[in-house]
């Protein structure tokens, strides 16, 4: 039985979520305040966490940012009553894997879970027959979810690092914003297709921090991006 962790600080929230979880099979721990939930995230290694941005002690987006700079890739949904696209912005930036706008639907939610839950299981049989990628001088370890490019350690996102896999993955061919889109974040994604072209400009300006006059990722006018497939 899976075990979904629950960070809120909402007594009433809870007890409907976890409810709705537990009916659906799930198996629900929960913590009411991003200092506990973190600490039970890292200790329990629970198989989902959902968490509110606004959570007293530690704030759901600290609290991403905190597990991903751990290398924990656990995955975690946001839950917030911010509907802007700033805010949607920097919490998947952090590296959070979806965002659920208050007020919502419980059976939205289970469906997302649901997703995100299958995803991991299908990149964890992919990562168990590709265990790294080489394409040129970049490495990529899928198992610690690290990048390095010539050998140096690249700071990266979750997502920016899907991105990388999923373009040096398929060196030379052209991906489409929403193809780029749904294998780094899985194809039922709510997230706007433009944020590929911000989480792009970001990976560049780290690979041309190891390498100046770095040209690896193309854009294909009018189509999208493709890793240069041209040997060492």
């Amino acid at each position: 039985m899976s075990t979904i962790l629950l960070i809120e600080d909402d007594a009433a929230l809870v007890d409907v979520l976890s409810l709705a979880f537990e009916d659906a099979g799930y198996g629900v721990a929960s913590a009411r305040d991003g200092v506990d939930g973190l600490a039970r995230a890292t200790r329990d290694r629970p198989a989902l966490v959902v968490s509110d941005v606004n959570m007293p002690r530690l704030d759901g987006f600290s609290l991403c940012k905190r597990l991903r700079a751990a290398g924990n890739a656990v995955p975690l949904i946001l839950l917030t009553s911010r509907d802007s696209e700033i805010d949607q912005a920097l919490g998947l930036e952090l590296g959070a894997d979806d965002y659920v706008s208050k007020p919502f639907s419980t059976r939205v939610l289970l469906a997302r879970v649901h997703a995100l839950l299958r995803r991991q299981e299908l990149r964890a049989a992919a990562a168990a027959a590709r265990p790294g990628i080489v394409a040129g001088r970049l490495e990529l370890d899928v198992d610690r979810l690290e990048a390095r490019y010539l050998g140096a350690l690249l700071e990266v996102t979750l997502t920016e690092f899907r991105l990388l896999e999923a373009l040096a993955g398929r060196a030379g061919a052209v991906l489409s914003r929403d193809r780029l889109l749904g294998l780094a974040r899985g194809e039922d994604s709510v997230v706007d297709v433009r944020l590929v072209d911000t989480y792009v400009r970001r990976l560049r300006r780290k690979l041309e921090a190891v390498e100046p006059g770095f040209d690896r990722i193309e854009t294909v006018i009018g189509a999208g991006y493709r890793w240069r497939d041209r040997g060492p």
